[in-house]
């Protein structure tokens, strides 16, 4: 009787934690990223937007694919990645394309400049979204590029455990 009501109550707890937050919302996601590089490491940092950039993010989102993040005189910035212009700002619009800045602790920028300096890392946008307090972030990957073999094998495993799913599923 006991475990009978102990297994209730966890699963009411598990259910009352699936409860999404409605701030949180994905934006865009770069999945390429994770085929064509390793990443060792991920960073959330802050963007710096416009008005009309946050209104456009939450019509219709925008696109990371392309982009990529660098380190300049200090600073960090987002470059190639595509906001949507907002119809209704017209006269105080942006620029779809342009370099953003990017906000993180100084003790996480110079970790970030060295990597990319000293090891021939780069930045690669993983995930922008809407974090639970409505703010848009975008996560960094620290990343080194894969070769063709390294990505035959990501394939060849991912392949492998699509069949083993089947096998499993097909035998139960």
């Amino acid at each position: 009787m006991k475990l009978r009501l102990k297994c209730l109550f966890a699963k009411r707890v598990a259910m009352a934690k699936k409860k999404s937050d409605p701030n949180y919302k994905v934006l865009a996601e770069n999945r390429r990223a994770r085929y064509n590089y390793e990443i060792s490491k991920d960073i959330e940092c802050g963007v710096v937007l416009a008005g009309s950039e946050v209104k456009s993010l939450r019509n219709n989102g925008g696109q990371i694919a392309e982009s990529y993040a660098s380190v300049d005189n200090g600073e960090l910035w987002l470059t190639n990645a595509y906001i949507a212009p907002f119809a209704q700002a017209k006269t105080f619009g942006h620029e779809e394309r342009r370099r953003r800045k990017l906000l993180v602790a100084r003790k996480q920028l110079s970790e970030l400049w060295n990597a990319t300096q000293r090891k021939g890392m780069t930045l690669v946008p993983l995930l922008l979204y809407f974090n639970h307090r409505g703010q848009v972030k975008i996560k960094l990957g620290i990343a080194k590029g894969k070769k063709t073999v390294d990505k035959r094998e990501t394939e060849a495993r991912r392949d492998w455990s699509r069949q083993k799913q089947r096998l499993l599923k097909d035998n139960c």
